[in-house]
């Protein structure tokens, strides 16, 4: 499913759960989280630290700075888990999820 923001808009985070292959929550107690997201030409638009609003239930949410929704598009994005004994996973584990910044009237 997508998530849609209007061009130049830093309102609403970006939340997501992270889930495991059987839809289960990651536990992401001493964890840190990198939110990757790439136009359709693949050149990465950003490339930040994620919040971890729930560790236990895998909920994390990226907070859009000035810059990151300037470009009208559909983008893939991702979630890299850096765990607490170095170990890496992505999420999704499978493709992508989509955000598509819309152009705005003015």
């Amino acid at each position: 499913m997508a998530f849609f923001i209007k061009q130049n808009d830093t309102s609403p985070a970006l939340s997501a759960t992270l889930t495991d292959y059987s839809g289960d929550p990651i536990n992401l107690t001493s964890a840190s989280v990198q939110f990757h997201m790439e136009d359709q030409a693949g050149t990465i638009k950003i490339d930040s630290p994620c919040a971890i609003t729930n560790a236990v239930n895998g909920i994390v949410q990226y907070n859009w700075v000035t810059g990151d929704t300037d470009t009208v598009g559909t983008y893939k994005v991702e979630f890299e888990v850096t765990y607490f004994d170095g170990a890496i996973e992505t999420f999704p584990n499978k493709g992508y999820e989509t955000v598509v910044v819309v152009g705005e009237l003015n």
